[in-house]
């Protein structure tokens, strides 16, 4: 099958991936694997649990300026898989009621600009904790650059920064040029406004499915841009005209680290890296198949050990996880379900639903 010429041209001057009127920019970094960003956000509570799908149907088209990309929607969902950012973030109002206990926690955390000057843990579960002591992963390294600034959520653990660091200095060698990082957490952790459910204890990072280019993104592109879709538009199997071996060796290589728990992919992804992986298949049983995750893949790591009050995920079945359990993946209940009826939205956490020392991460200095 004659794929390679078919595939999207990887040499970062794409006009459907990066506008032409910012391609003249001066490179910073030197490489040959490139292809225009994209995040997904997890809208599940802890990734343990199954809920309506949403699938993503419409792909992202990107043009020159700031209306270089399309927004991609999940059905039913009217939310958008590709938020984009702003370049001129503005301060949120001040709650009238702060101290009500009644208010949600993510009113609270979103409203902290800055991390707990404290020593650095994790509180609580994945999507059920904070964040103190947070360490920010720079937005621009020799093999990483950081998408959507005015999000502020490039903050996580030591343990989060230091794993994103050693990654991305490895993918070169995986044949990917390096990384283009979504979300990790925000500055304290805790829940957040929008988009994410979990990513509140400085363990979790999102990873554009798409490498990073041989030059430094302009600050609108870094909140404009938006990702080639990899899944396959009936979403069965990845698109052989955008997937490469290189998405399969950075996966493996983000999956063989120790501090790795799971990696949360699409469906059609852990089909594709169940078939590519050859013999070497232990590294698959990590890579849980989930809703979305069609532009990014979504790290989650270990509870630190200077973090007691951190609550682990039970760990993935020892098989690789191309059975059964993937095979569910693939049914008509999943792939095409039914309406369901509406429902009254739930109540965001309060402070009092997350651990204690959750009060003494947000009211630090």
């Amino acid at each position: 099958m004659q794929i390679v010429s078919k595939r999207i041209p990887l040499d970062g001057t794409n006009p459907a991936v990066y506008p032409a009127c910012t391609r003249s920019a001066a490179p910073t970094q030197v490489g040959t694997h490139l292809r225009g960003g994209g995040r997904t956000l997890d809208r599940d509570a802890s990734m343990k649990t199954m809920t309506a799908p949403r699938g993503a149907l419409l792909r992202g088209i990107a043009a020159c300026g700031v209306a270089l990309a399309l927004a991609v929607l999940f059905a039913p969902s009217s939310a958008t898989t590709q938020d984009k950012g702003t370049l001129n973030p503005k301060p949120l109002p001040p709650l009238a009621k702060p101290d009500d206990p009644a208010t949600p926690a993510k009113e609270l955390f979103g409203r902290k600009t800055a991390p707990a000057p404290l020593q650095a843990r994790t509180i609580g579960f994945y999507s059920k904790g904070c964040l103190a002591g947070a360490v920010a992963l720079p937005i621009n390294g020799p093999t990483w650059q950081v998408m959507r600034l005015s999000r502020n959520r490039n903050w996580g653990h030591p343990n989060l920064i230091e794993f994103l660091e050693r990654l991305s200095a490895q993918a070169p060698k995986t044949g990917w040029h390096g990384l283009l990082v979504g979300d990790l957490s925000q500055p304290r952790g805790g829940p957040m406004l929008t988009g994410h459910a979990s990513h509140q204890v400085g363990l979790d990072a999102d990873i554009w499915l798409t490498p990073m280019p041989a030059r430094e993104l302009t600050r609108e592109e870094r909140e404009e841009i938006s990702a080639t879709m990899v899944v396959a538009e009936d979403r069965k199997d990845v698109d052989p005209q955008v997937w490469t071996p290189a998405h399969v060796n950075l996966i493996k290589v983000a999956a063989k680290d120790p501090q790795v728990a799971r990696i949360f992919v699409n469906a059609a992804i852990k089909k594709a890296l169940c078939r590519d992986a050859g013999s070497d298949r232990h590294w698959l049983g990590k890579v849980q198949p989930w809703w979305g995750h069609d532009y990014h893949f979504h790290v989650r790591i270990n509870c630190p050990s200077d973090s007691s009050d951190c609550t682990p995920q039970p760990p993935r079945p020892a098989d690789d996880g191309c059975g059964a359990e993937l095979d569910h993946w693939f049914t008509e209940a999943i792939l095409h379900p039914k309406p369901s009826p509406p429902s009254k939205p739930k109540p965001g956490l309060r402070m009092a639903d997350l651990p204690a020392a959750c009060h003494q991460v947000l009211l630090a200095p």
